[in-house]
């Protein structure tokens, strides 16, 4: 969804709480398919390359070629890790019901540790016109979207939004 889409929504609580759960759907199932089909252990790890793929395309393409926002913005989330993971725990033990506890919970544990080598300079905090936001929320300021609901900017402007926490009431 839209959290994958703009960095500055990728630093939020629930683009590490949704979108994982929403992307093993599909490397969970191809991997299902491969491992009682053909016994074939690296199903997710296909999968996400390929979903990793078709995401670099579409945010080329898409998003700098039409509209030109650059891409260290609308990069891609990198699921890589949790494929390898979930592949891992299929061929170590051969069970599905053991890669569907452990090897989702593996998934979704290292989602966020994954992409934080992308997301760390973003969260750095800066002071633009007198008001504390991270480099991201600098980012969506000078980036507007269409689609963006202006009430999200309204709550989260200025000092209102702490750093590693919720939103400040």
């Amino acid at each position: 969804g839209d959290w994958d889409f703009w960095s500055d929504w990728k630093d939020r609580r629930l683009w590490v709480t949704v979108l994982p759960i929403m992307a093993i759907t599909f490397p969970a199932a191809v991997q299902a398919v491969l491992w009682w089909r053909y016994r074939i252990a690296f199903g997710a790890t296909l999968s996400v390359l390929g979903l990793i793929f078709g995401e670099w395309v579409n945010r080329y393409f898409n998003f700098w070629g039409w509209t030109y926002f650059p891409i260290n913005f609308v990069f891609p989330s990198q699921l890589i890790p949790g494929a390898i993971v979930l592949d891992v725990i299929l061929l170590v033990s051969g069970s599905m019901q053991l890669t569907a506890v452990v090897g989702g919970l593996g998934f979704g544990l290292l989602f966020y540790p994954g992409n934080w080598p992308m997301m760390a300079p973003l969260h750095l905090p800066v002071e633009y016109n007198g008001m504390m936001m991270t480099l991201a929320d600098l980012s969506g300021y000078h980036y507007v979207r269409t689609g963006m609901p202006e009430y999200i900017r309204m709550v989260e402007k200025g000092t209102l939004r702490t750093f590693g926490k919720d939103v400040a009431p």
